[in-house]
């Protein structure tokens, strides 16, 4: 999806795949998560012991709270802003696509996360939970890092302090589904119309729009 948009812009696709290098914010995100993907991606990683155990349920964390459920908020609620507004509704519904897919990967790996602490409630020592918050604290301020690169001046009536708000509002969210303590208090959601496209079931009318559902299992038909 994110190479058709650059292709349809008429963006020039070295420049756009190598900000990881260049944006400082972009860049220090992705230092951040990889030494923790290495370790889910290591082959020779063995659990059994009481280090190792908590260094998968920490990447595993790391990966699902955020990466998937935070690192990507920032831009997802600006291009579908941008959407609501009739503006790059293209772009905007491949993003929801993008964002559902996202969206259940968070929830699982959080619900894989929290029941590897209900079966294993040794890992989940107060030195470990608090080492957890200070990494998804981490992870807010990098995200606010790159709201303040990708909006420094406010457009369409949106600014740079309310993507902060949302990333700190979806901090709060991810440290509540890990059983954790909220870190900032006060925040509302400034977008609530994102919850609706997170959290609803919507239908459309097939004739006049694409649906952006997926179909369950059940209503497939493999004949």
């Amino acid at each position: 999806a994110y190479q058709y948009i650059v292709e349809s812009l008429g963006l020039d696709e070295g420049e756009i795949f190598n900000m990881y290098h260049e944006v400082p914010s972009v860049r220090d995100k992705d230092q951040f998560l990889m030494p923790f993907i290495d370790i889910l991606a290591d082959p020779n990683f063995k659990t059994g012991n009481l280090e190792n155990d908590q260094k998968l349920l920490r990447s595993l964390i790391v990966f699902a709270a955020i990466m998937e459920g935070t690192f990507f908020y920032v831009g997802f609620s600006q291009i579908l802003a941008m959407g609501r507004q009739n503006k790059m509704v293209g772009a905007a519904e491949q993003y929801q696509y993008i964002l559902r897919d996202e969206s259940m990967h968070c929830n699982f790996g959080i619900d894989m996360s929290n029941q590897i602490k209900l079966e294993n409630p040794h890992l989940w020592t107060e030195e470990f939970q608090e080492e957890i918050v200070s990494l998804i604290r981490r992870g807010v301020e990098l995200e606010c890092a790159y709201a303040d690169d990708t909006m420094p001046r406010g457009v369409l009536g949106l600014n740079a302090p309310m993507f902060k708000d949302y990333v700190k509002f979806i901090g709060n969210r991810r440290l509540q589904q890990l059983g954790l303590p909220a870190q900032w208090s006060g925040i509302p959601n400034p977008f609530p119309w994102m919850s609706e496209m997170l959290d609803l079931k919507k239908e459309k009318n097939f004739f006049e729009t694409r649906v952006t559902e997926y179909q369950t299992g059940g209503s497939l038909n493999w004949d």
